[in-house]
């Protein structure tokens, strides 16, 4: 779970520090408060690309670190990828760190356990650990895929999909291997010739990936030698050797400054910056000294050089190329003999096609099967999930369509199919007219896909806009049933669902200095009382709507 977010400096919050627990929390407090910019943060965290922009105005960077202690059963998993990826674990192994950091430049760097990681990793990482709902998840289910994809993750079909995408590649190659060998047997022989004596002379010189780079780069260092020799001993005779070198005059700064800052504090800088620098010209005077030990002027070596750059030159003059691209038209080339030849043995290719179509079918007709039996699941989940969001009578389904030729993602087109009201034909979701309709159902989805889910810690955001009422209700007991085995978290305008919360947390914004601070609050019984009779009766709050607030919170 989720055990603390910290962070510094972002959007419009300056420093925030929040210990969380298990169990259903909820986030309110008023629109523009920053509800939302705690998630926006711990998504940078879990890999999301981050902008300059989202740096406190004033401030040259961002930092957001978030912790998570890892239950025994995920701990095996996360230490085990931990150790494939090349990262450590911490000394217990039941926690994790992780960092980002957002600079003015443009840079951003992410950390895992304190060391440096790619978005990918911090992003394949935190879909162990985190699952988050958007305000825009009813958006987003309409889009090609989604729908698709959404139903393989809840029957945990993954594995299936990605065997199958790597089966229709081998039939889609198996096919352009015999295209390509049925339209090289036109002009065959003469166009074997052609290419049979450029492949030769491409094989006698064998270019290599990079090969032009690291050839240029010696020759301006070989044909150089004798400066960069000269040039690099004097360098270092300035820091070290000669009269009042370098060296020696900052030594004597130092001294100076040594006996002036006990009398004066206000100097420790300057002598500390001096010091500095006096490490690091003594570790210029070492990386000179090494060098000099390995550079060499080797005669033969330049002649060698030279010989294989006028090779390659002359080759790319010949090919009409740049150097560095003759090792591609060099497998271009080969790959263009090896289709002539192939065409010569169509029998061959043909079985092959017809082999790895068959295997692919074969996996996507597995996996259709896996589809069908997870969409019954799925529909009456759905469906009856539906009856308590006030859609009683309503209906979801999920329509699939076979595609003869097939696709990397199978033979089947998913669609998900919904009746709002009993005696409806269910129509896509896409058709959906009403979009408080469209808002609770793919509400029901998210909550019933959470359900099944493994990931730890579960994050609604404003998810459950476009309810209200009784339905608002049955939202906040569904996910305090859902916080018994997951961490939640829900960022909420509704009162009825923020009553449901084991914790409460306001958001609220101040100013101070001419800026705009955001800042998060725990809060108790008696404030929550107040929270959420705000939340129910706006700006004024009256004994009425206390009553009705402590109501909540007592049901």
């Amino acid at each position: 779970m989720l055990r603390s977010l910290n962070i510094r400096d972002f959007v419009i919050v300056d420093t925030l520090d929040i210990d969380l627990e298990q169990g259903f929390t909820v986030l309110t407090g008023e629109t523009g408060a920053g509800k939302s910019i705690l998630l926006d943060a711990l998504a940078l965290v879990l890999g999301e690309r981050a902008d300059a922009s989202q740096i406190r105005e004033g401030k040259t960077k961002a930092e957001i670190s978030a912790i998570f202690s890892l239950s025994e059963s995920l701990q095996k998993i996360i230490n085990q990828w931990l150790d494939e990826q090349g990262f450590s674990s911490e000394d217990d192994g039941a926690t994790l760190i992780l960092k980002r950091i957002i600079e003015t430049s443009g840079r951003s760097r992410a950390f895992i356990n304190g060391s440096a990681a790619t978005l990918n990793q911090a992003k394949e990482l935190g879909s162990y650990l985190v699952d988050i709902h958007g305000q825009h998840a009813h958006q987003l289910l309409l889009k090609t895929g989604a729908q698709r994809d959404l139903l393989d993750n809840q029957a945990k079909l993954w594995p299936m999909v990605a065997e199958v995408k790597k089966l229709y590649q081998n039939w889609q190659g198996a096919k352009k291997q015999l295209e390509l060998a049925i339209h090289a047997g036109e002009n065959l022989q003469k166009e074997h010739e052609r290419l049979s004596w450029q492949l030769e002379e491409l094989d006698n010189l064998s270019p290599k990936v990079g090969e032009w780079a690291e050839v240029e780069a010696e020759h301006s260092r070989l044909a150089n030698a004798s400066r960069l020799i000269e040039g690099s001993q004097k360098a270092l005779h300035l820091i070290q050797e000669q009269e009042g070198h370098a060296e020696e005059l900052l030594s004597k700064a130092f001294n100076e400054l040594t006996d002036l800052a006990k009398l004066d504090a206000h100097l420790d800088d300057a002598k500390i910056a001096i010091e500095s620098a006096q490490i690091q010209l003594t570790e210029a005077s070492h990386s000179l000294n090494r060098y000099l030990q390995k550079i060499d002027v080797d005669p033969d070596r330049l002649k060698e050089i030279e010989e294989r750059l006028k090779e390659l030159h002359n080759a790319s003059k010949k090919f009409k190329c740049l150097p560095e691209d003759l090792p591609q038209v060099w497998e271009d080339i080969q790959e263009k003999v090896t289709a002539i030849k192939d065409s010569q043995d169509l029998a061959t290719l043909e079985a092959n096609l017809k082999t790895t179509e068959t295997h692919y079918r074969k996996e996507a007709k597995v996996l259709s099967q896996a589809r069908a039996k997870a969409s019954k699941i799925l529909e009456k989940a759905v469906t009856d999930a539906m009856q308590d969001l006030s859609m009683a009578g309503g209906v979801f389904s999920i329509q699939i369509d076979e595609l003869a030729d097939g696709s990397p993602h199978g033979l089947e087109q998913i669609e998900f199919l919904v009746a709002g009201h009993p005696g409806v034909t269910p129509k896509p979701l896409s058709k959906v007219a009403s979009g408080g309709e469209l808002a609770r159902i793919s509400l029901a989805i998210s909550v019933i896909t959470s359900e099944a889910s493994q990931i730890p810690t579960l994050i609604f955001d404003e998810v459950d806009s476009g309810i209200g009422g009784a339905v608002a209700e049955t939202v906040g007991k569904r996910m305090k049933e859902l916080g018994q085995a997951h961490q939640v978290l829900c960022v909420t305008h509704l009162a009825q669902v923020a009553a449901q919360g084991h914790q409460h947390w306001k958001v609220s914004k101040h100013s101070a200095s001419n800026q705009t601070v955001s800042q998060i609050t725990s809060l108790n019984r008696q404030e929550r009382v107040e929270e959420i009779a705000r939340m129910l009766g706006g700006a004024e709050i009256t004994e009425t709507t206390r009553r009705h607030a402590r109501e909540l919170l007592g049901a």
